[in-house]
């Protein structure tokens, strides 16, 4: 999935000529921290209520205030993940899309991850879970997906997580079946560390819950 098929025009960008009244009006209606701020095709900056209250900024349009404007943005042929990563990075609340002229393409809102992520983990799919722990020399996504497939199921997604301080990893694993005792088992004989399992309904409370927490970040 790439930036171009969620990109929204639905939060309008602030002209060059526009003040920062307007755009503290627009981020309350729009519920986002930042505005992108363009001149006609050209992209200028993002532009975040903090920067207008730290600045003190008055009616005077754009063009006549001292602006330090960040200039975050990805291209439409950039993968999602791009996306969350910068989203994810810079705390911000929407992100600019130029296209492969960089010129103004639109944005997209950090709230409209949520069904993003949720079709990149195949939350929606029936399934079980797996969580393996193991040190990150260890990691061999071709053995993991042989022990899968060996037990007639199939990997619908799967995401790593390094655990801090240490040289370990968890590796997750969205699978096709809802009994997952055999594959357990090869594991174990594979000598992996299952350390949970979970079925559909439990693997979705905790994923909202992970959810929940990383959208609580982005909006700090």
């Amino acid at each position: 999935m790439l930036a171009k098929d969620i990109v929204s025009d639905y939060i309008p960008p602030l002209k060059a000529t526009e003040n920062s009244l307007i755009a503290l009006n627009w981020m309350e209606e729009f519920k986002v921290s930042h505005l992108p701020i363009v001149n006609k095709k050209e992209y200028l900056g993002l532009i975040s209520d903090t920067e207008i209250y730290d600045a003190q900024l008055s009616d005077e349009p754009f063009t006549k205030c001292k602006l330090t404007l960040i200039r975050p943005y990805v291209l439409e042929s950039q993968h999602v993940y791009e996306v969350i990563k910068m989203i994810s990075n810079m705390n911000l609340t929407l992100l600019p899309v130029l296209d492969a002229e960089l010129n103004y393409a639109g944005v997209i809102p950090a709230g409209s991850l949520t069904h993003i992520f949720s079709t990149l983990a195949a939350t929606r799919e029936p399934g079980g879970i797996l969580v393996l722990e193991m040190n990150n020399l260890d990691y061999t996504m071709t053995q993991i997906a042989q022990i899968v497939e060996g037990n007639d199921a199939k990997i619908l997604s799967c995401y790593i997580n390094h655990i801090p301080d240490s040289t370990r990893m968890e590796v997750t694993l969205k699978l096709n079946r809802q009994d997952l005792s055999a594959i357990i088992q090869t594991f174990n004989r594979y000598s992996y560390n299952v350390k949970a399992s979970f079925h559909q309904r439990e693997f979705g409370d905790d994923m909202q819950s992970r959810w929940d927490n990383f959208m609580n970040y982005l909006n700090m």
